[in-house]
């Protein structure tokens, strides 16, 4: 989708000519991109959908493209990056919602897209380059009966390894939980930014400090991801008379272990009506849940269904092209249909306190009737069933959905705010991971990766 809204504004240097003169001499044959209008284009993602990011991105652009055919190539750009101190930002496919890959300080985009092979795969696990797409994975892993476990809604455009650097969970997620439990990145690959770069090869609870982390800490050259089986999933769309029932059902399937499932996103009214392929399958002022149940467990769906909804749309699930896959209706693309013919409304994340999760959800739907239209995910957090609201908003002003965000913050609602670019407020904490901003400091002294994301570290070198 285009953005035709977005606040356009001039593309100036930031980086010295001389320098980049010199920076791009000492590539010798690695690609670039200079011409002003790409740089500015491919230096975007979808940070859009938050009107505030709109505002303060507008002007952020990278001064070069760097396009690295191999590690060596990584290497290469990071020395050259390091001797001249010009700020780096690795790119994938830009699909992220928060301006992760848009670069504050000039300097080089990275675009990892041509690392994008399978270097090996076997039963439960690939290693493979951070551009792969995600869908062309999943087609290359479902040949010998395995999947990813988890992907975005942006399945078939996202990179891998722009998902583990900016992402947090998805599609899966319900089974397998968030890409920060144990098990879900086996290891990755990275190489520094220094003069001298190293490889390093993070393996295990290591390799977390590259997830979510907004490429600030190391250039991701590989991934190492477990896979599921691959099953054959039935994505299916159920009605109900009001939202609330949508959610106990969902939570219901959430809790049945033996149901093998992948997604459960209950939205309520007026939603589907931005659903325009599927608009049939949404009766008017009904609720809906979009589920992906394994065509095995299908008749255990139907059984606890039990008429309390009405199925009214059931179909194999499909990446083919010419296809709109179910899930590019929920989490974030939830936003995004709306965003097709309202570009006055925004969202937020948010993660409800799982002792009260769906009272949470209702509590915070009364309290904004006519700001906040529900939608929620069902996840697995830290072996626990969950809800991550992604409520459409309807927005005013700053100051009023800062109003929003506190009001749910004071009722136990953990907020990840998609309208900051720093990925500490932008992932709930407040403040860096302690891991990963040690480990920041180790890999780039000079805080010349994605400066700006990280707002809490303070390089070690001038």
């Amino acid at each position: 989708m285009s953005a035709p809204d977005t606040i356009e504004a001039e593309a100036e240097t930031v980086v010295p000519a001389a320098t980049l003169s010199a920076l791009i001499a000492d590539l010798g044959d690695v690609p670039v991109v200079t011409e002003r209008k790409q740089v500015k284009r491919r230096s975007r993602d979808f940070y859009w959908y938050s009107p505030i990011l709109n505002e303060e991105l507008a002007g952020k652009f990278a001064d070069v493209i760097v396009a690295p055919r191999t590690e060596a190539d990584v290497v290469r750009t990071a020395a050259a990056c390091a001797k001249h101190r010009v700020p780096l930002t690795p790119r994938g496919a830009a699909t992220g919602n928060y301006g992760q890959c848009m670069p504050l300080h000039g300097g080089v985009l990275l675009d990892m897209n041509a690392l994008d092979r399978i270097e090996w795969l076997k039963p439960g696990a690939c290693r493979v380059g951070p551009g792969m797409v995600m869908s062309d994975m999943d087609a290359e892993t479902q040949e010998k009966g395995f999947e990813l476990r988890m992907h975005p809604s942006t399945k078939r455009r996202a990179t891998i390894g722009g998902f583990v650097a900016g992402g947090s969970g998805g599609i899966g997620s319900v089974t397998y939980g968030g890409l920060r439990e144990k098990g879900n990145i086996l290891a990755a690959r990275i190489v520094t930014m220094e003069e001298t770069p190293r490889i390093i090869e993070l393996r295990g609870d290591a390799a977390q400090n590259i997830n979510r982390a907004y490429g600030t800490t190391g250039i991701i050259t590989a991934l190492e991801m477990p896979l599921a089986p691959a099953w054959d999933w039935i994505e299916l769309i159920v009605t109900f008379e009001t939202f609330g029932e949508a959610m106990v059902f969902a939570d219901d399937v959430a809790h049945a272990d033996g149901i093998v499932k992948k997604l459960l996103s209950p939205i309520a009214w007026p939603l589907p009506t931005a659903f325009r392929a599927v608009r049939d399958a949404c009766p008017d002022g009904q609720a809906i849940l979009i589920a992906m149940v394994a065509e095995a467990s299908l008749e255990s769906f139907r059984e606890l269904l039990a008429g309390r909804g009405e199925i009214t749309l059931e179909r194999p699930a499909s990446d083919a092209p010419g296809q709109e896959p179910l899930y590019e209706y929920t989490w974030n693309h939830t936003t995004l249909q709306m965003l097709k013919g309202d570009r006055t409304v925004t969202y937020l994340q948010c993660l409800h306190p799982r002792s009260r999760a769906l009272e949470s959800v209702a509590e915070m739907a009364a309290r904004f009737p006519d700001e906040i239209l529900p939608h929620c995910e069902f996840i697995r957090f830290r072996g626990e069933v969950g809800v991550s609201g992604l409520p459409v908003v309807r927005f005013t002003t700053p100051e009023r959905l800062n109003e929003i965000i506190a009001v749910h913050e004071a009722s136990g609602v953990t907020i990840a705010n998609p309208h900051v670019a720093t990925l500490e407020d932008g992932g709930g904490e407040k403040r860096a991971d302690a891991d990963q901003l040690g480990f920041k400091r180790d890999v780039d002294p000079f805080g010349l990766l994605n400066p700006g994301k990280m707002r809490t570290y303070v390089p070690e070198r001038a």
